[in-house]
C-alpha cells in the first residue's frame, strides 16, 4: 500500500512539470519581477515569527518550499468566487475567474492579479526543471508554474493551497 500512494505522489508530481526537461523556464520577460516597487510594502520576519504565525503545515509549505498532497488541498475544486491572497501577508494573488481544473491536484490559475506580486525563480530540484513563483511581499513559496496552461496566456500556476486564503466576494 505504501509503495502505491508513493507511485501515486511521483505520477502526480510529474504531472505537474514541464515535459520537456531542457526547455527554458516559461516565464516572458513582461512577468518577471526581482523586486517590488514599493519597499515599504515588505514583510520581514524571522523564522522564529513565521512559525508562530503560521501553521505547521502552512510553515513547511511557505518557508521551507514543501509541497502539500495532491488532491488534498482546500482550494483543489473550489468554485468559490473572489480574490486568492498570500497565506502569510494577504497579498492579492490570483482572481477565482483564472482559475481552473488543470486535473494535477493542485489549485490551477491561468495568470497572476499583478506581475509584480510574484516573483519567478528557476527551480532544479527533485531532477526536473521549474519554474518557482514566491509571494513578492514576504518571499513565501506558492509553488510552480508551467507553460501547458489551456487559455490565453499558456500558462498553468500549481498552487498549493495552504499557500492561499480566498477572499470571498
Amino acid at each position: 500500500m505504501k509503495q502505491f500512494i508513493y507511485l501515486l505522489f511521483v505520477c502526480s508530481l510529474a504531472a505537474c512539470t514541464n515535459h520537456d526537461q531542457n526547455t527554458q523556464a516559461p516565464v516572458t520577460t513582461n512577468k518577471t519581477t526581482d523586486t517590488m516597487s514599493d519597499k515599504t510594502d515588505k514583510v520581514v520576519k524571522t523564522e522564529e515569527e513565521w512559525k508562530k504565525a503560521l501553521s505547521p503545515e502552512q510553515y513547511e509549505v511557505l518557508r521551507k518550499k514543501g509541497t502539500e498532497r495532491p488532491f488534498s488541498g482546500k482550494y483543489y475544486l473550489s468554485t468559490e468566487k473572489g480574490v486568492y491572497v498570500c497565506a502569510a501577508c494577504g497579498a492579492e494573488l490570483f482572481k477565482s475567474d483564472t482559475k481552473f481544473d488543470a486535473g494535477c491536484g493542485w489549485p490551477s490559475f491561468s495568470d497572476v492579479v499583478d506581475s509584480s506580486k510574484v516573483v519567478y525563480t528557476r527551480d532544479l530540484s527533485h531532477g526536473m526543471v521549474r519554474t518557482e513563483i514566491t509571494c513578492a511581499r514576504c518571499g513565501s513559496h506558492l509553488g510552480h508554474v508551467f507553460d501547458d496552461g489551456p487559455t490565453s496566456t499558456g500558462l498553468r500556476y500549481c498552487i498549493n493551497s495552504v499557500s492561499i486564503d480566498l477572499k470571498k466576494e
